[in-house]
């Protein structure tokens, strides 16, 4: 949705400094009435797939998943967004590592937190051999044999050598935020995501 992409450019200009008019215009005309504070485009991706995995569209309900390019950002945006801005209901999914930065803004309430990170609860939920699997599909089995294979990932777990797969090239976070979200049995989607969805 268009007009959802222009909303998010213009909270980040807000966050950033900038006036605060175009963002206060857009909620109004889109009925934005509830966003979610996440640390990146990889956590957007997820929930968003998790969303479309059970029948929902977020935007159309008037939720906006915010990328805030880290947790230390998590002050501007409750400024822009919670009651000292536009007034919308605020929750967040976030890190145990990040949590302090979001309590500081968020009621413990709205606050869902991942044990290590969120791509470390999607490998725990699916398992190594699946998560290799997708790697697999993706494409990716030569890369992923030659990380493995790197003298620094041998004293690491094997979910633990998935995680910084995950994490080692730029846009491979944002694409596997979905791709794992979009594997998992209903059953089976980590209890951090599963409740943040649930809260919207």
């Amino acid at each position: 949705m268009a007009d959802m992409r222009t909303f998010h450019e213009a909270i980040d200009g807000w966050a950033a400094g900038g006036p605060g008019g175009p963002a206060r215009e857009l909620a109004a005309r889109l009925g934005v009435r509830a966003a979610v504070l996440l640390e990146g485009r990889s956590d957007v991706e997820a929930l968003d797939a998790l969303a479309a995995a059970r029948g929902r569209d977020l935007a159309a309900e008037g939720i906006c998943a915010v990328s805030m390019g880290g947790a230390t950002n998590a002050g501007h945006y409750t400024r822009v967004l919670g009651p000292e801005g536009l007034g919308l209901r605020l929750t967040g999914l976030c890190d145990e590592r990040e949590r302090p930065h979001y309590a500081r803004c968020l009621d413990e309430r709205d606050l869902f937190v991942c044990v290590a990170d969120l791509e470390d609860e999607l490998i725990r939920a699916l398992g190594v051999p699946r998560v290799r699997e997708l790697a697999e599909r993706e494409g990716e089995s030569r890369a992923l044999r030659t990380f493995l294979n790197q003298p620094a990932q041998q004293d690491r777990t094997p979910r633990q050598q998935l995680r910084r797969f995950i994490g080692t090239r730029s846009g491979r976070k944002i694409r596997y935020g979905r791709v794992l979200v979009e594997a998992l049995p209903p059953a089976e989607t980590p209890a951090p995501l599963a409740a943040l969805l649930a809260a919207l």
